[in-house]
């Protein structure tokens, strides 16, 4: 694994982990607390309602104290007991809100909402759940009055819903008196809590969601960033170290041809000295019998053979890094190449410059990358082109110098040359070299023509220095 791929691994890893970690601890806390909160709310509703469920009771009670304390024989107490019932059944609040009599074993006395249950037993009557309503109720009674909560017909939707409600005994005429409270708007209020608790919990895990999309494109965006910034940087560390390579190349070529044309090369001439003095002393010898022919055409032999190493070696020496180049400038030494590769190939050479070109002073760098691409791209025409002519266009302006490389051979397949790994070894070299000038080489080729451009950016105008030196050039 790359170490690039580790720290955005490092990076994100945690990240998601922490995300994930806040997002369930989140969504545990919101829901203990609407689960608190809707205990909180139930509660405080069920109370408010056992309150008024009370008052209503004590209503109903203090309503029917004056009779219910009343003392006389029989007769006038059943009276009692009928007008207590009458005014109990007549004492309502809203649709749902009315009171019920029972006695102690379970016969309905009055239920102004269901009248076919007065005058029966219902002791043993049981709710959808099992639970035995009426025992309950009374159980609760005979305690000194509580708060039941069952199930039991709704007048007024006709149909079974839970129900909280609240019974007190009348212990001398042996009846329990109760109301109730339907307990759907508990339960609407309960659903809203609900509701809302979930619509806050989904709004506070989407928000972490977009957090973390944020976060991660930030995370991505940086590790992008820090990507290019080391390919950047890497790129020019290669660029910086292939022009260094270049640099020590073109310093040691250029101290191989110091080296073969100060010493070697005058090593050979004075050695070539020596033997054309040798050889003319043998032929100024007066006797035959002191001359040796054999000897005299060794040494001419031996003389020949030097001055065909010699001339070898100063042409490597010129290969190497032509004086011109450094003494004379580039266009001197662009005429010199061309002249010496047209003799040995016979293919007709030339260069075209003005004198403002020839005299402009360009900064060393820039001279040997256009030698250089000059030198490969005629060694390219010369062995691959077929061409019988080729010319070399140099020019300099203020912000840049330019050289063109025409030809007229037979052409070559411009894309398939660049992208072929195994060959164009010498179009990538010329890009290399001007890649580190921030150059640019532009290749046009078709049959009978092809066209080699190399433009590189000067570091400074040369307007005034090209001047100075068409002023002191005593050509113009």
């Amino acid at each position: 694994m790359k170490t690039k791929t580790k720290i955005f691994l490092l990076a994100i890893v945690p990240f998601v982990v922490a995300i994930v970690g806040i997002g369930i601890g989140v969504r545990l806390q919101a829901s203990a607390l609407a689960d608190a909160q809707r205990e909180t709310v139930k509660a405080a509703y069920l109370s408010s309602k056992q309150s008024e469920l009370k008052h209503y009771v004590d209503l109903a009670t203090s309503a029917i104290a004056p009779l219910y304390d009343a003392h006389g024989d029989a007769k006038d107490d059943a009276a009692r007991r009928r007008e207590a019932l009458a005014m109990l059944q007549r004492m309502d609040f809203g649709p749902d809100g009315y009171f019920f009599v029972y006695d102690m074993r379970g016969n309905s006395l009055m239920h102004p909402r269901e009248p076919d249950l007065v005058g029966h037993n219902w002791w043993l009557l049981r709710d959808p759940n099992g639970s035995l309503t009426i025992q309950q109720l009374i159980a609760a009674a005979s305690k000194g009055g509580g708060y039941v909560r069952y199930v039991w017909h709704r007048p007024s939707t006709n149909r079974l819903e839970a129900k909280l409600g609240y019974v007190v005994p009348l212990p001398r005429w042996g009846w329990m008196v109760g109301t109730g409270i339907y307990l759907d708007g508990v339960n609407e209020a309960l659903a809203r809590i609900d509701a809302s608790a979930s619509a806050n919990i989904a709004r506070t895990m989407t928000w972490i969601g977009i957090i973390a999309l944020m976060g991660f494109g930030i995370i991505t965006a940086c590790a992008l960033f820090l990507n290019v910034s080391e390919y950047r940087s890497a790129d020019a560390k290669l660029k910086h170290l292939a022009q260094q390579v270049v640099e020590s190349q073109e310093h040691e070529r250029a101290r191989l041809s110091r080296e073969l044309h100060d010493g070697i090369s005058q090593m050979m001439v004075s050695v070539k000295l020596l033997l054309e003095s040798a050889l003319a002393r043998l032929e100024r010898a007066g006797h035959p019998q002191v001359r040796v022919p054999s000897a005299e055409a060794a040494l001419g032999t031996a003389l020949t053979r030097l001055s065909h190493v010699l001339r070898e070696v100063r042409r490597i020496s010129h290969a190497l890094r032509p004086s011109m180049l450094d003494d004379l400038g580039l266009a001197v030494a662009l005429e010199q190449l061309t002249r010496e590769l047209g003799e040995e190939t016979g293919i007709e050479m030339r260069v075209e410059t003005d004198a403002a070109s020839r005299a402009a002073a360009l900064p060393t760098t820039v001279n040997t990358a256009l030698f250089r691409i000059a030198q490969e791209a005629l060694t390219n025409i010369v062995r691959h082109a077929n061409a019988a002519h080729a010319t070399l266009a140099f020019t300099v302006c203020e912000v840049s110098a330019t050289l063109a490389i025409t030809d007229d051979g037979h052409g070559f397949d411009v894309e398939h040359a660049q992208a072929d790994l195994r060959g164009g070894i010498g179009l990538r070299n010329m890009r290399e070299r001007l890649d580190a000038l921030a150059g640019m080489l532009t290749i046009e080729s078709a049959p009978g023509h092809t066209v080699v451009t190399a433009a590189v950016p000067l570091p400074h105008p040369v307007s005034a220095r090209i001047a100075q030196s068409v002023q002191d050039d005593p050509r113009t």
